[in-house]
């Protein structure tokens, strides 16, 4: 039987400072712009906020670049502010989830500006340094926003290693004295009072000894590495001990952030008894409208039995012992209703049909700012408006390095690209969305108008009202935090349906992933004349004993 948890029983709602409310006119949302905006989450009724990175940064990866784990950056506040933010979330019984970002640091870190400074400097071993290789890099992997993952370093004659921006060196954590450093930072939050952690790919930080080529690739000078050190050999062993050390010592809820986990690895990192992580990120649906063996930037459209599978697979092997998360959007995600729904004539209908599906499922879901709006993707009209690091490596690498065609690559950036995510949240339909009242320091999206939270608000059949209500649902019904989950219509391409089931009750959830007509047929499994229906994103009329017709983007969930 499942233990019973409150992060289990939880709705998580995702800030990223930087684009959600700016007290001050300087373009950049700030911690002050979070406090104004905290009755309003109150309102929609989530239980925690897991705030992306507030720490000192020079922002080469806006802010997953720290050079100080213990001091908050300027744009965003003081210290102060911060702990004004934290008292103000808990007294509306909201509780904070920081993230927590120790595969890599910035390379303006004082452990790096003084690793860098010789070979027997005492933080020397705090990062991966090592000798070139027949007078090129140590090995051929290649870093995730292009070119190399290592960088050379005059100074010292070497390179570090950076699995990212050459500006985040990764972190040694190998190193004894430098996994106690990032023990004691965690107790720092933790003894401020906050309520856990969402940690940054957290399973690269145990990288296979030695740190081999990664497999040669025809026409490639750098390729992936990810066998070395995704969910590398000490793995298990480092979360134990940070358990251990700290997390054990605290009530907090823990996610981690994995690429590359599989239902396996996932079931051993959030088992209770393995006293690792209450649950992780998994990236495996997210990967779906990507060619097989492509980057994300290589598109296909979704077949909806692939999404089925994949999380019907998921439900299925953490059922006992695990736990899962639950989300469409993040930081680095398009929006939802872009990208698997209609965002024009069906946005409201489509986005109300996602999160059904979602929040009924078994796990703890998480929201990201303006997904509870419906906000959209952004199509910018050149690059030169696009501030993501990831985006702008890939479109110079394609076109400079390539030669491809610009539009093609921007048809891509328009449907994956990270700051479709990252537009300033639309707040009213006052300039730049009431954001800011000064320049945005990534453009607003020009649908602000038509969509935003004001509007939302005073509209009882709003996106907002919906989520709010699925939130209520879920603090009502035992069984939708702990009902068992059973996939059904397995193969069709455009329906899916599912059911919860706790002791003798059962839920149906039945959501229409197309602009289609359906007709659903329980097949006399379930009778549905005397089922309650606990939330639809159409008006239902009087449904016959075992099927119904589903309208385009229809969502109905029966409580049989």
């Amino acid at each position: 039987m499942t233990t019973r948890q409150w992060w289990k029983e939880a709705v998580v709602y995702q800030i990223y400072p930087r684009s959600f409310n700016d007290s001050n006119g300087d373009g950049v949302g700030d911690i002050q712009g979070i406090i104004e905006k905290l009755d309003y989450l109150k309102e929609l009724g989530v239980d925690v906020v897991w705030l992306s990175p507030v720490y000192t940064s020079p922002n080469d990866d806006n802010g997953y670049d720290i050079s100080d784990y213990r001091n908050i950056m300027d744009e965003f506040g003081s210290m102060e502010d911060w702990g004004k933010m934290l008292a103000e979330m808990h007294k509306r019984e909201i509780k904070l989830i920081m993230d927590l970002v120790v595969n890599h640091s910035s390379d303006e870190h004082e452990w790096f500006v003084e690793s860098r400074k010789s070979k027997d400097n005492p933080y020397r071993d705090y990062y991966i340094w090592k000798p070139g290789k027949d007078g090129a890099e140590p090995n051929n992997w290649e870093a995730t926003f292009g070119g190399s993952a290592w960088e050379y370093d005059k100074q010292t004659d070497e390179y570090f290693l950076h699995l990212f921006s050459k500006k985040q060196p990764d972190l040694n954590w190998e190193n004894p004295k430098l996994r106690q450093e990032v023990y004691d930072m965690m107790k720092f939050w933790l003894d401020k009072g906050i309520d856990g952690f969402r940690m940054d790919v957290i399973n690269f930080i145990s990288k296979v000894e030695g740190l081999p080529d990664g497999e040669k690739v025809e026409g490639k000078k750098y390729v992936s590495g990810h066998q070395y050190f995704m969910n590398g050999p000490r793995i298990h062993e480092f979360l134990q001990e940070m358990n251990m050390e700290v997390l054990s010592k605290y009530d907090v809820m823990t996610v981690g952030e994995m690429p590359g986990v599989s239902p396996e690895e996932g079931r051993l990192y959030t088992s209770e008894d393995r006293k690792e992580l209450n649950m992780v990120f998994q990236f495996e649906h997210m990967d779906l409208d990507t060619q097989p063996g492509m980057n994300k930037w290589h598109l296909k459209p979704l077949d909806l039995r692939d999404l089925k599978r994949s999380l019907g697979k998921w439900q299925s092997e953490l059922e006992d012992g695990g736990w899962n998360s639950l989300y469409w959007n993040n930081h680095d995600q398009p929006r939802i209703v872009s990208r698997w729904g209609d965002d024009m004539e069906y946005r409201v209908t489509s986005a109300k049909m996602l999160a059904t599906c979602l929040h009924m499922m078994k796990g703890t879901p998480y929201i990201y700012q303006g997904e509870e709006l419906g906000m959209t993707n952004i199509k910018f009209d050149s690059i030169e408006e696009y501030k993501d690091i990831e985006t702008l490596n890939m479109y110079k690498e394609r076109v400079d390095d390539h030669g491809e065609n610009p539009e093609d690559i921007m048809q891509s950036i328009y449907t994956k690209g990270r700051d479709n995510a990252r537009t300033p949240v639309q707040w009213n339909d006052t300039v730049n969305a009431g954001f800011t009242s000064g320049t945005p320091w990534i453009r607003v999206n020009e649908n602000y108008r038509k969509i935003n939270a004001e509007q939302a608000l005073a509209d009882q059949d709003s996106i907002f009202h919906y989520y709010r209500k699925l939130i209520r649902l879920r603090k009502q019904h035992e069984i939708i935090v702990y009902g068992s989950f059973d996939m059904l219509y397995e193969n069709h391409t455009e329906i899916f349906a599912y059911t919860r089931t706790l002791g003798d009750e059962k839920l149906l959830v039945v959501t229409n992933f197309s602009g289609n007509n359906h007709h659903f047929d329980t097949k006399d499994t379930f009778d549905l004349s005397n089922a309650e229906l606990l939330i639809s994103n159409y008006e239902v009329g009087e449904t016959t004993r075992n099927s119904f017709e589903l309208k385009p983007w229809e969502a109905r969930v029966y409580k049989i």
